[in-house]
Parts: structure tokens; sequence; C-alpha cells
């Protein structure tokens, strides 16, 4: 229902862990690549990051037998998926779709936007009185939570990150010698990257998944937050009793 940083891509991958046979379908927003294309197909990375756009390639890294497809048409990918045996199908971004036949799952962000109006007033993209269109909500710390942690801590790391709602972090802060935000999706350089690192004299970067799976490759020390989401029991039967 909001602009990004409501937690939608670490829900789908907790649902793709807890039931086999999901084939992931987005539209790969700031993709450098026109089209249907498929980003991964039983595990295999059939597309770089610049051709995937950064939230197909979390789901591609992040899942063992992962199949991914971007398409700005929905239907055709779908058509694809149900040709190569998907036993369901997880629209990432598909609330939007109305002519598609499907289990509506929102997520109630938190914390949720100060002002509850819709674009450009507000951060929501329908009137938060859509909520009712929901077949289900999902609150985090009632249907399903989050559990974040640092991989390869370093002595003085510096939070550099393009996610729509860097306040999401907020508990990371104070353990970083500096913070740097960036535009959500940003196409981060090495060369900008090593300049912060420079200048504030940082041993690693603090990064989320979804910056890292942009920059892995550029050779830089990196300090990952990780994430977690476990599902209730009350929301993986419902999952369950839809698929």
């Amino acid at each position: 229902m909001t602009l990004g940083g409501s937690g939608k891509t670490p829900l789908c991958v907790a649902i793709a862990k807890n039931f086999e046979g999901a084939f992931i379908i987005l539209r790969g927003y700031k993709r450098k690549s026109k089209g249907m294309q498929v980003v991964a197909r039983n595990g295999e990375i059939l597309l770089d990051v610049a051709a995937s756009g950064d939230e197909a390639m979390i789901y591609a890294t992040s899942l063992k037998n992962a199949n991914v497809i971007v398409s700005e048409d929905r239907k055709l990918a779908i058509k694809y998926a149900k040709e190569y045996g998907a036993k369901y199908i997880l629209l990432d971004d598909g609330f939007s779709k109305f002519d598609i036949a499907k289990f509506d799952i929102l997520v109630r962000p938190n914390p949720e936007p100060r002002l509850k109006f819709c674009l450009p007033s507000g951060a929501y993209r329908y009137p938060f009185s859509f909520y009712k269109f929901a077949d289900f909500v999902a609150i985090e710390g009632q249907t399903h939570f989050r559990k974040s942690e640092i991989l390869n801590k370093s002595e003085k790391m510096v939070l550099v990150t393009a996610i729509a709602n860097p306040e999401r972090l907020k508990p990371f802060f104070d353990e970083c010698v500096a913070c740097v935000f960036f535009p959500d999706h940003y196409d981060f350089s090495k060369d900008e990257l090593e300049e912060v690192l420079k200048r504030y004299d940082a041993t690693s970067l603090l990064m989320t998944q979804k910056d890292y799976v942009k920059v892995k490759d550029f050779g830089l020390r990196v300090s990952l937050i990780t994430l977690e989401v476990t599902l209730s029991e009350e929301f993986k039967k419902v999952l369950a009793q839809q698929i």
C-alpha cells in the first residue's frame, strides 16, 4: 500500500523458504533490461544484477533452487511459470494487478507513515481504506517476526544504504562511525564507496543485502546486515490452505 520500506521482500523470501515450489515474479524496478527475463531457474542465476534489478537478485541469491522472473507483463510471466512447473506464484508487487485473480496479502509497515494520505501528499499508493480489499493483512510482530544481526563486523563500520526507509536501520546507527544514505535502488560505483571508506577512516561498509548484491564484486570489505523473517503458525496455516 505504501512506497518502499514495508518489508515485503523479506516476507516473500520467508514464504518461499517455508513452502517449496514458488516462482517469484516482479517488475524488476530500475533494471537495465526490458521485457520478460528469467533471473534464476532452479537455483541457477542467469542474469547479473544490472539486468535483474536488486530485489530480484535478493530472491535469486537467498533461496535454494530459486525460480525468479522479472517482467512488466505479469500475465506473460505467469504463463511461463505455469508451463515450467510452478506449484504456486508469488507476485512481489502484485496488489495493483486487479485483473489477475490472486490471494492478496497486504503488509502493514512498522512504523506506519505519519500521514495517511496518498501520493503526492503522503506515502500511500492507494487510500488507507483499501486494506479492506486484502485477503490477509500481515502485521510485523503479530503474523511475522524479524530478526537482524551483523555478519563480518569490523571495528569502524560506516553504514551505507540505498533502501527506501533507512530509519528501519536505526538500531545499527550507534554501531557505526557514520551513516550515508543514497536514493532507493541507487546504483553504487566502486570509486564513491572507496571515497566513503576513506572519508570516515572506516574499516568496512555496513550494508543490507539489497545494497550488497550490487557491490559484491567490488572487492571491498562489507559487514552485512542479515534479516530473518519467521512466520506465525496462523500465517503458515493460511498460506498452506491457499497453496
